[in-house]
């Protein structure tokens, strides 16, 4: 039986107003962004969906938003964490070079883009893999979840525009040790 997984981006922070690079540093969520994860709690209410097992990402901001959208009990997972950015982290988003990235941040004592990748693979895999885990829901970040979703790219038809926002909701489909992404939503339009 297929298994799904909701990974879902953390609710707007004070950098992610400021334009701060924010990558494995943290800030805390905006009026706006608890507003986006109640908004998001509201569309799994809304469409009866519940999980079995809840993960976030161990920042703040992560952790916030999941225990906006519910009040199960969930484990902070490292391996959800955001790109690691190096010096560039708390710096402004202007300093950023163009997409795509690559290993530009390695030189910087960040992370390359295939690590990313790699490190988002592994933990999801692991988590779904776990025993009673139908139906899951992880708190993530938007560099985070726009690698994994490149990962599995060649298996959806689901094309991706733009920024992923604010508690964007990414549902993939997972069987046999590889997901598919069914569908991008964004309770906040």
């Amino acid at each position: 039986m297929d298994k799904i997984l909701y990974l879902m981006r953390h609710g707007q922070t004070l950098f992610n107003v400021r334009r701060k690079i924010q990558g494995v540093c943290d800030a805390p969520l905006t009026e706006l962004g608890i507003e986006q994860a109640k908004k998001a709690a509201e569309y799994f209410r809304e469409n009866q969906i519940t999980f079995d097992h809840a993960y976030s990402s161990a920042s703040e901001r992560a952790c916030d938003t999941l225990e906006l959208v519910t009040d199960m009990y969930y484990k902070r997972t490292k391996g959800l964490k955001e790109w690691n950015f190096g010096v560039f982290e708390g710096e402004s988003e202007d300093l950023n070079p163009k997409l795509p990235y690559k290993d530009f941040f390695k030189a910087y004592g960040g992370e390359g883009e295939m690590e990313v990748r790699e490190r988002m693979n592994r933990t999801l895999t692991e988590i779904m893999e776990g025993d009673d885990h139908q139906v899951v829901l992880a708190v993530s970040h938007g560099g985070a979840c726009r690698q994994f979703m490149r990962y599995w790219e060649h298996k959806s038809d689901v094309v991706p525009k733009g920024r992923l926002g604010n508690c964007c909701i990414l549902k993939f489909k997972y069987s046999d040790r590889e997901f598919e992404l069914l569908e991008i939503v964004n309770p906040n339009p």
